[in-house]
């Protein structure tokens, strides 16, 4: 099976077998009916992922990865929030009434900064240390900005990328302060070991490692049938990972640029309620 699988099926254990339940407690999501969105949950997980060996793809269940790839777009290249401009539904739920998800994600990234070398949003910053500074320990975005959460339709929940480069090879570490581990843990870990790739080859770098870290790491209540039967299944080998070669501007990847070939899944036989 992918190491991605593996991963996954050692969080999900570790929170079903050894979790901190929340049932009584007054939490703040809810279900659709209104019945508040109990989790089960552990505290500090890390996983580690070898981009240079593997591409981090669940095999468990399908994972829509252009879709996750769109998003990721959306929010790094665009540094939009305007739903109009996402190709999915996966934010209809945030969107207000001006169409926009508030201050929120795209919105940071794309807010200019004063520096000695000129004023530059988070990405272009990162893009030029990359390429001019390699050896900083300064190279980092960070999108929970607290002047703006109260004009966010939803606070970040992926909000900080540091990338480091040891030798010729780009690392790269999410810090995440909540994760839904059924419906965005392996959506997120593509996203974000597709961001590595794009930011490595423009940058003229090799893949490294990709690290999750993610604090309050939890599967919520009405989501467990659903992994419990995930986690009795074997999964397939990772699928090979490919990427225009020929981009070496940020800005001109698009969700086409990418391939997954040979991606092998399990059906996933379950609707997946939402908690809001």
């Amino acid at each position: 099976m992918s190491r991605a699988d593996e991963l996954y099926k050692q969080t999900c254990r570790k929170i079903l077998e050894e979790g901190y339940s929340d049932e009584g407690l007054d939490v703040r999501p809810k279900w659709a009916d209104g019945t508040p969105a109990h989790t089960i949950k552990t505290f500090g997980v890390v996983n580690r992922y070898n981009l240079a060996e593997e591409f981090p793809i669940m095999t468990l269940r399908r994972t829509y990865w252009k879709s996750a790839i769109d998003e990721l777009l959306w929010i790094w290249q665009k540094k939009s929030n305007r739903i109009c401009d996402l190709g999915s539904h996966v934010w209809d739920e945030w969107a207000g009434e001006d169409g926009t998800i508030g201050k929120a994600y795209g919105y940071q990234l794309g807010i200019k900064h004063h520096y000695k070398e000129g004023d530059m949003d988070q990405v272009d910053r990162v893009l030029y240390d990359l390429k001019h500074n390699p050896a900083s320990r300064r190279i980092l975005t960070n999108i929970y900005n607290f002047e703006d959460l109260h004009e966010m339709n939803l606070y970040p929940c992926a909000y900080s990328m540091t990338f480091n480069v040891t030798g010729n090879k780009l690392n790269a570490i999410l810090n995440q302060r909540s994760q839904d581990m059924l419906t965005a843990n392996n959506w997120n870990v593509v996203q974000y070991a597709v961001l590595t790739h794009m930011m490595a080859q423009v940058s003229g770098l090799e893949v490294g490692e990709f690290v999750h870290v993610i604090a309050d790491c939890h599967i919520y209540d009405r989501h467990i049938p659903a992994v419990k039967a995930m986690l009795e299944k074997e999964g397939f080998e990772a699928p090979a990972f490919k990427m225009d070669k020929s981009i070496d501007d940020f800005y001109a990847f698009t969700k086409d640029s990418f391939k997954m070939e040979n991606y092998k899944f399990h059906d996933f036989p379950f609707e997946i309620p939402m908690a809001i």
